[in-house]
């Protein structure tokens, strides 16, 4: 599945895509940066409330498919901004991680 299917499939606002049809190979879902460089597997998508310029520096390093603020927040503009220049994707979600991670688990055990 691409960030963009996921993204229609469980109605996610995207709020930068400039590489949406990249493929989604798993989740991980956690707050801790450090955690996130070590854990994360490459094509991973991150469900996060970490809402920064420092979420999108490490999505790049490791990686990541996608990052997916959820609980309803919003990203610092100065990470919209890095994240347009970098193709890094983000998304929002309304509802908690435990949620979205749910529904992912269901549609790919």
């Amino acid at each position: 599945m691409t960030v963009r299917e996921f993204a229609e499939k469980y109605k996610l606002e995207i709020v930068a895509g400039n590489n949406l049809d990249v493929e989604i190979n798993g989740v991980y879902f956690g707050d801790e940066p450090h955690d996130v460089m070590k854990m994360a597997e490459e094509g991973n998508i991150w469900l996060t409330i970490l809402d920064g310029l420092v979420t999108v520096g490490v999505a790049l390093l490791a990686d990541i498919s996608a990052v997916i603020l959820v609980e309803g927040k919003d990203f610092e503009q100065i990470a919209v901004k890095k994240a347009c220049r970098k193709n890094v994707n983000l998304l929002k979600y309304r509802g908690s991680k435990f949620e979205l991670a749910g529904k992912f688990y269901e549609d790919f055990k």
